[in-house]
């Protein structure tokens, strides 16, 4: 019988990333013990079986008084006088993984790498950083500081995950983990979760949508000037980008060329709202200059939404052109465009096909069984290095 592991999974919150939530459930159904770290106090929806262990609250200075006496008893009062969070905090976070004793620690943002420090300074916990999206793609390369600092730290780490071959290369510019070991898992869905595909029907009017917040590295931009293009075509359509609402740059774009009866920025919505306007799009774009594997891509082809994308990051992996979906250059918006009014003259049958291999791909390599088995793998070959080095 195979050993379960105790994994501390420190996300920082207890609002956990998609992928945390699904991989977390999966591992708790394997019979590992799961903990999961965090600075907050709420937690909505918590997952079934999962220890959560507050560290102190960022924002209820109350609690973290309470806290921190909890755990450290009177030797907290020191800090107490003086009311240094950030020692509180450290002090609670030894005390609570001296009382887990985790057989490995999974650090799911380099922001939480600080707080791990003096661990990875003495070995004396294996810890695996999972590489991810800006965190690894672009911020280490605009500033100098948090690149010297992770070139610090990388040698310093038992593993790396990443979500997708084209993170991995990147991080290797950065560094790497003093065992060698960088495991590729991609996000995996529940399938059970998602409906059964039925025949695709065009609509009278060309749905388009994009997912994400209204950062640079999205690329918007170049979305609402093929819209342009197309408008100009008279493609009969409508755009939505969901959690673009009040950004100045895109609201100025739509007005100048004249959008605004073509193109919608919606603030931030619920996971079940994205979904189902996503399944009732026609296309879903991604634009994006950077990108892991984004999770609305995934979830956009296991709907039955056909994707087009730029060739951003890990894509490629995702989508073989005109196999999967579709791929075009990034920042051209007249090959977006063009690339929508070739989808537009595809008949019916032809974007079936698209789909039902979408769905396929996603059934085959990213689904939630591959991504637990993936992540299990990869602790108990990083804990076993671990042992051998130390």
């Amino acid at each position: 019988m195979q050993k379960k592991l105790k994994i501390v999974i420190f996300d920082g919150s207890f609002q956990t990333t998609t992928f945390i939530r699904r991989l977390i459930k999966g591992l708790v159904s394997q019979g590992h013990q799961v903990y999961v770290l965090g600075f907050n106090l709420y937690n909505p929806s918590p997952v079934e079986s999962v220890h959560y262990e507050s560290l102190g609250s960022n924002q209820d200075k109350l609690e973290l008084l309470t806290k921190s006496l909890a755990l450290q008893g009177l030797g907290a009062l020191k800090n107490l006088f003086n009311f240094d969070k950030k020692k509180l905090q450290a002090k609670n976070l030894a005390k609570v993984l001296k009382k887990i004793n985790p057989d490995v620690i999974h650090a799911q943002w380099n922001s939480v790498l600080p707080w791990l420090e003096p661990y990875l300074e003495h070995k004396t916990y294996p810890i695996i950083l999972s590489q991810r999206g800006y965190h690894t793609n672009i911020r280490p390369f605009i500033n100098t500081k948090n690149y010297a600092y992770l070139q610090r730290i990388y040698p310093k780490l038992s593993g790396l995950h990443s979500v997708s071959e084209a993170i991995s290369e990147n991080g290797k510019k950065v560094g790497e983990a003093f065992t060698r070991i960088d495991k590729v898992v991609h996000t995996g869905l529940d399938l059970k979760k998602f409906p059964v595909l039925t025949s695709y029907r065009k609509k009278n009017r060309l749905e388009l949508i994009s997912v994400g917040r209204a950062h640079w590295i999205k690329d918007y931009s170049m979305a609402i000037r093929a819209c342009a293009i197309l408008k100009k075509e008279n493609i009969n359509f409508h755009y939505i980008i969901v959690g673009a609402a009040g950004n100045e740059e895109l609201i100025y774009l739509i007005n100048f060329f004249r959008l605004n009866s073509f193109i919608s920025l919606t603030e931030k919505l619920p996971f079940e709202e994205v979904q189902k306007k996503v399944f009732s799009a026609s296309l879903s774009l991604i634009t994006s200059i950077k990108e892991g594997i984004p999770n609305v891509a995934v979830e956009a082809m296991a709907l039955g939404t056909p994707v087009i994308s730029t060739d951003c990051g890990g894509m490629e992996e995702l989508i073989t052109h005109q196999q999967e979906g579709w791929i075009i250059p990034r920042r051209n918006p007249q090959a977006l465009a063009d690339q929508i009014q070739a989808f537009v003259r595809l008949s019916e049958s032809e974007i079936e096909q698209i789909r039902q291999a979408a769905r396929q791909k996603v059934e085959r390599e990213f689904n939630e069984e591959q991504m637990v088995v993936g992540m299990e793998q990869l602790y108990k070959k990083v804990l076993n290095a671990y042992k051998q080095y130390t």
